[in-house]
């Protein structure tokens, strides 16, 4: 009898829980710890939303099994989402799939199309599930650059040319977790191109796609003509809603992919809460307002954070999108590596952030500072900072 069950033996210990590990043992030793690790909204979720799960919650056959893919007005919602934020076209029934989230849906999709031994380009540094999704259903990745210069395409061919098998499925992930990095639809023009001719899937996990910043709205690879033919894209109600524990997403585009993924979701899951569906549908269908207003709301944290922090001594380039930014370690503890620095600031400065080599080896040298936490708490994370760097030795820019 083997030690290890095959698939544990492929995943690393996850380097991240070792931090939230020391943040949770901090808290319970009645410290004020200063949350800027995980990506967790601190706002609420429209009241509109809210009385609508309670008021499905109150019918009686709403307690009984769900659709797996999604109940009918759920997937039309999502649809008429799409056609007026992006202009796309989608069919409710054949391009439309509920998911608990995006994680859960890129998790199943990698189940329904991928073998063992097949090559997935994943960038790195990356979200774990745009990994670590794909070897638990048994692949191997291979990894490509996340930011979307000239040496991505290098490395797009280079993959193809000297990989065998030939890679079958690219993910992308723009707004970029962790790095907030972004793209335009030039970029998503010529990766569909890319794909065609190369003969790979694409997996656009579009989980940010409200949370832009200084009035450049994120496209959608789906607004490139023909994308349909060759990709799917996951989007999340978790941050644009203010929805993270509600496990609400959803997989749109080629029919194919979306086909394979309902059919192992039938298997696995009778689909998510119907009052919770229900209340996907008014937030989707009622007000926007909720939208724009969080997005501003975050802008001025970002706003807030980066002219904090950089008086602290630590210059935080501002990011385009997303409700992180990654941050280089201050250039004076670079050698210090980003595990241990996070460790330091989580014991010397009561902060908390996510080491960036949990995402990858490339994210070696940055953590990743989620904006969960009011400006107030933004500014206090800045003071504690700032003496823990001064102990150090990094002299701040202002007083």
């Amino acid at each position: 009898m083997s030690d290890e069950f095959y698939r544990i033996k492929r995943l690393p210990p996850y380097v991240i829980a070792e931090v939230n590990a020391m943040r949770h043992a901090a808290r319970q030793a009645g410290r004020d710890i200063i949350d800027l690790g995980m990506g967790n909204p601190d706002l609420p979720p429209p009241q509109h939303v809210i009385d609508k799960l309670c008021e499905v919650a109150q019918t009686a056959d709403a307690h009984g099994y769900s659709q797996s893919k999604g109940i009918p007005g759920l997937r039309r919602a999502q649809a008429n989402y799409y056609g007026r934020r992006f202009g796309v076209d989608l069919d409710p029934e054949s391009e439309v799939v509920v998911t608990m989230g995006s994680k859960e849906g890129l998790a199943s999709l990698a189940t329904a199309i991928t073998a063992p031994g097949d090559v997935v380009l994943s960038p790195n540094p990356s979200y774990p599930i745009h990994t670590f999704g794909f070897i638990i259903a048994g692949a191997t990745i291979r990894s490509v650059p996340t930011t979307p210069d000239e040496h991505y395409w290098e490395s797009l061919d280079r993959a193809m040319a000297f990989t065998v098998p030939r890679p079958s499925i690219l993910v992308v992930n723009y707004p970029s977790n962790p790095t907030a990095e972004t793209v335009d639809l030039a970029f998503y023009t010529k990766l569909v191109a890319w794909a065609k001719e190369n003969k790979v899937w694409i997996l656009s996990d579009l989980a940010y796609s409200e949370l832009y910043y200084d009035g450049n709205p994120t496209p959608s690879i789906l607004q490139v003509e023909g994308a349909k033919d060759v990709a799917v894209e996951f989007t999340s109600m978790s941050k644009t809603y203010s929805m993270a524990g509600w496990r609400m997403g959803f997989a749109v585009g080629n029919q194919k992919l979306i086909s394979a993924m309902t059919r192992v979701k039938s298997y696995l899951d009778y689909g998510a809460f119907t009052p919770i569906q229900a209340a996907a549908c008014a937030a989707l269908n009622g007000p926007q307002d909720i939208v724009e207003k969080n997005r501003q709301l975050y802008q001025k944290r970002r706003d807030v954070m980066v002219e904090a922090f950089g008086r602290a001594g630590w210059e935080i380039p501002p990011p385009k999108a997303s409700m992180f930014a990654w941050a280089p370690l201050p250039p004076a503890l670079k050698e210090m590596g980003s595990l241990e620095f996070s460790k330091q600031l989580l014991t010397h400065a009561e902060v908390a952030v996510a080491p960036g080599v949990g995402y990858g080896e490339d994210g070696e040298g940055y953590v990743r500072i989620a904006m969960v936490e009011n400006e107030q708490r933004l500014r206090q994370a800045a003071r504690n900072v700032k003496r823990y760097l001064a102990s150090m030795g990094v002299n701040s820019t202002a007083a």
